[in-house]
C-alpha cells in the first residue's frame, strides 16, 4: 500500500512539473474583453479533462504527504507551493511585458496605495480645491498646435497648467533647435544619460525654416525625448514613474492598433478626479530605471498624454519619480497645495521641480540662511534651460545665475497669472565679452551675500567680503561713502563700478571700444487666443482665428557705458599721428515696449527690443 502512495505521488509530482514546464499562456484580464473570437479562445474537453486530473492527483499527494509526514513538513510544503506559485507569476509577468506575442495586453502598473493617492492629492490641490479647478486639470491635454506657423509648440486651451507645459516646451526645443541629430537614433540605441553631448561653448545656429521641415515623428520624438528627460531628472537620473489610466484595460486590448486618441477620448467622457479615492481608482504607475524602455513605454502611452489628462498625469509622474515625502521636503511651506489658489495655476515649486529637479520654492542661487537653524532653498544647480520672470523686474524677487544663463539659450517665462517661453536659435546670444563676464562675476558675488530675500542689498561686512573675492580697489573715499548707510544696494554699487577703472576692478572702459550686441529672440505663447493680426481674421469679419503665438524680436544690448557716454559722441584712441578720431554713435530705431521686454532686461540689463505686429503678451 505504501509502495502505490508512493507511486502515485511520484506521478502526481511529475505532472505538476510537466504542468509548470510548459505553462498555459497567461491572461493578464478575461478573453471575453480580449477582443478576440471567443471560439477560437475555447479549451477543448480532453483538455479540460486532462488539467483537472492532474490537479486533483496533485492535491490528493499533497494531502497524503501532508498527513505521513506531520504539521511540520506540511508547513514547509505549503510554503513551497507558495513560492512556486509566486515564481510563475514573475514568469507570467516577464514574459507579458517582453514578448510581443505573448503579451500584446498593456501591464498598467501598480496601483498606488489609499494613503498615497490621498497624499497626492492634498499635495497637488489641497482639501478646498474648486471643481473650476479641476476641470482645468483634467481638461488640458500635451500635444502640438495644428496651426502651421506654431506647429513646434504645445497648445494650451485651460488655464493653470501653464506651468506644465511651458517647462516641456523649452526642453522639446532644445531637441528640436540644438539637438536634431538626437531624433534620428533609433529607440533602442538612446544614451543611458540624455545630457547633450554637443558643447554649448561652441556657436550652433539653427536654420531659419528650422519649424518649417518639422515632420510629425521628429515632433513626437522630440517630445517623448523631453519627457523622459524631466522625468529623470525628479528622479535623480535613476528612475523615471509613469503614471497611466486604469480605463486603458477597459476600453483597449494593449496592441497599438486600438490604442488611438478618438477612442481613447469617448472613454474618458465620463471619467473625473476629485478625490484622493478617486485618484486611486483610476491611477496606475510604472517604475523604469532604463531610460530606453521609459522612452518605448512613453512612446506607445502618447495618446494618454495627449488625452486631456494629460497635464495631470505628467504632473503626478514627475511627483512620483521625485518621490512624495522628497518634495514635500524640498518645499518651504508643505502645507500649501502645488496648484495656487484661486485660479488654480502651477507654482514656482512645480516649475523648479521639472526645470531642476527639486520642487524648491525660489528662484535665486544657492540657500539663503535666515539664522537660528531657518533658511529658503532655492536653485542648487546648473541647469539645461532656465527661467526668467516679471516679478523680477518689479523687485518682488532675485532669479540667479543658474537659470538666468543657462546651457542652451531658451527660457521659461513667467508674469503673474502665465508661463510661456523665450528661445534663440543661436548659442551666441549668451556668449559673453570681458566686461560682461566680469558683471557676472561680481553680481553673483553679491547674490551671495544678499540675505534680504531679493531685495538687492547687503551688509558692510559681505560688501567686504565682495570686493575681496572679485579684487575691486574702491579710493577710501568712495568705499566711505558707499558703506555709510550701514547697508549696500546693488544699483548704488553697479554705478560706482561704472566709473571704476578697469585697472582698479570696475567696469570703466577708458578706450571706448565696447561695442553693443544685436540678435534675435522668439516668444512662444501657446495658449489659444484670437490672433489680433488684422491678416489672421476669418473671411466675413468673423472671430479671428484661435491659436497660439510666435513673435520674433530683434534684440540691441547696448554697450556697458553709463547713459550719458552712450548718447554722447566716443572718442576713441588717438593714431599714430596723433588725430583724435570721433565717431558718433547712432541712434538706435524707435524701442517697442511690453512686458515681456522687462523680463529680457533682467538678463540683458538695458536691452531693447523690436518686432512686427502685435505687441509679444506673458499672459
Amino acid at each position: 500500500m505504501a509502495d502505490q502512495e508512493e507511486e502515485e505521488l511520484r506521478m502526481a509530482m511529475r505532472m505538476s512539473m510537466q504542468q509548470h514546464e510548459t505553462p498555459e499562456p497567461k491572461r493578464s484580464k478575461p478573453w471575453e474583453n480580449a477582443g478576440c473570437p471567443a471560439e477560437s479562445l475555447e479549451e477543448s474537453p480532453e483538455v479540460k479533462s486532462r488539467k483537472v486530473q492532474r490537479e486533483l492527483m496533485a492535491a490528493a499527494a499533497e494531502r497524503r504527504m501532508l498527513a505521513t509526514r506531520g504539521s511540520a513538513a506540511g508547513q514547509v510544503a505549503e510554503k513551497s507551493v507558495e513560492k512556486n506559485l509566486g515564481d510563475r507569476a514573475e514568469e507570467q509577468k516577464a514574459t507579458s511585458m517582453g514578448d510581443p506575442e505573448v503579451g500584446k495586453n498593456l501591464n498598467l502598473g501598480e496601483q498606488l496605495s489609499p494613503e498615497a493617492a490621498n497624499q497626492l492629492f492634498l499635495m497637488v490641490f489641497g482639501n478646498q480645491v474648486t471643481r473650476d479647478i479641476l476641470a482645468q486639470w483634467s481638461n488640458q491635454g500635451i500635444r502640438f498646435s495644428s496651426d502651421g506657423e506654431t506647429s513646434m509648440g504645445l497648445v494650451q486651451h485651460e488655464g493653470g497648467p501653464c506651468g506644465v507645459l511651458a517647462a516641456i516646451q523649452a526642453i522639446v526645443l532644445k531637441y528640436i533647435i540644438f539637438l536634431p541629430e538626437e531624433l534620428g537614433k533609433p529607440t533602442i540605441n538612446m544614451p543611458h544619460n540624455l545630457v547633450p553631448r554637443r558643447s554649448c561653448k561652441s556657436e550652433y545656429v539653427a536654420p531659419d525654416d528650422l519649424f518649417d521641415s518639422l515632420t510629425e515623428d521628429r515632433k513626437s520624438r522630440a517630445l517623448v525625448s523631453s519627457m523622459v528627460e524631466i522625468l529623470f531628472l525628479c528622479g535623480s537620473k535613476k528612475r523615471a514613474v509613469i503614471a497611466t489610466l486604469s480605463i486603458l484595460d477597459l476600453t483597449t486590448d494593449g496592441t497599438e492598433d486600438t490604442l488611438k486618441d478618438e477612442g481613447f477620448a469617448k472613454a474618458l467622457q465620463d471619467l473625473s478626479i476629485e478625490s484622493g479615492s478617486d485618484l486611486q481608482n483610476v491611477l496606475r504607475v510604472g517604475t523604469y530605471t532604463s531610460q530606453a524602455s521609459a522612452f518605448q513605454r512613453l512612446e506607445a502611452m502618447i495618446p494618454v498624454f495627449r488625452s486631456r489628462m494629460g497635464a495631470m498625469l505628467f504632473l503626478i509622474s514627475a511627483l512620483l519619480s521625485r518621490g512624495l515625502d522628497f518634495v514635500q521636503a524640498d518645499r518651504d511651506d508643505p502645507s500649501q497645495s502645488l496648484v495656487t489658489a484661486p485660479f488654480g495655476h502651477a507654482s514656482q515649486e512645480i516649475v523648479n521641480l521639472l526645470l531642476c529637479g527639486e520642487a524648491v520654492a525660489h528662484v535665486f542661487d544657492g540657500r539663503m540662511d535666515l539664522g537660528g537653524g531657518m533658511f529658503l532653498k532655492g536653485i542648487s544647480t546648473n541647469v539645461e534651460v532656465g527661467f526668467l520672470t516679471l516679478l523680477e523686474s518689479l523687485n518682488f524677487c532675485k532669479v540667479g545665475q543658474y537659470l538666468k544663463c543657462p546651457k542652451w539659450p531658451i527660457w521659461v517665462i513667467g508674469s503673474e497669472s502665465h508661463y510661456t517661453v523665450l528661445f534663440a536659435l543661436s548659442t551666441s546670444v549668451q556668449d559673453e565679452n570681458e566686461f560682461e563676464g566680469r558683471e557676472t562675476q561680481i553680481r553673483r558675488a553679491f547674490d551671495a551675500q544678499d540675505q534680504s530675500g531679493g531685495g538687492g542689498f547687503i551688509s558692510v561686512e559681505g560688501f567686504h567680503q565682495v570686493l575681496k573675492e572679485t579684487c575691486i580697489n574702491l579710493p577710501p573715499e568712495k568705499l566711505d561713502h558707499i558703506c555709510s548707510s550701514g547697508f549696500i544696494v546693488w544699483s548704488e554699487f553697479w554705478q560706482v563700478l561704472l566709473d571704476l577703472d578697469k585697472s582698479l576692478g570696475g567696469l570703466k572702459d577708458s578706450t571706448g571700444l565696447m561695442g553693443k550686441k544685436v540678435f534675435d529672440l522668439y516668444h512662444f505663447n501657446g495658449i489659444a487666443k484670437s490672433d489680433l493680426n488684422g491678416c489672421q481674421t476669418t473671411p466675413g469679419g468673423e472671430t479671428p482665428l484661435q491659436r497660439p503665438r510666435l513673435t520674433k524680436l530683434r534684440v540691441s544690448v547696448p554697450p556697458r557705458w553709463t547713459p550719458e557716454e552712450f548718447l554722447a559722441d566716443v572718442k576713441l584712441p588717438s593714431d599714430s599721428s596723433s588725430k583724435e578720431t570721433v565717431v558718433e554713435v547712432a541712434k538706435p530705431e524707435p524701442p517697442q515696449h511690453a512686458p515681456l521686454v522687462d523680463c529680457i532686461r533682467t538678463r540683458w540689463a538695458r536691452a531693447t527690443c523690436n518686432w512686427v505686429g502685435d505687441p509679444p503678451s506673458i499672459v
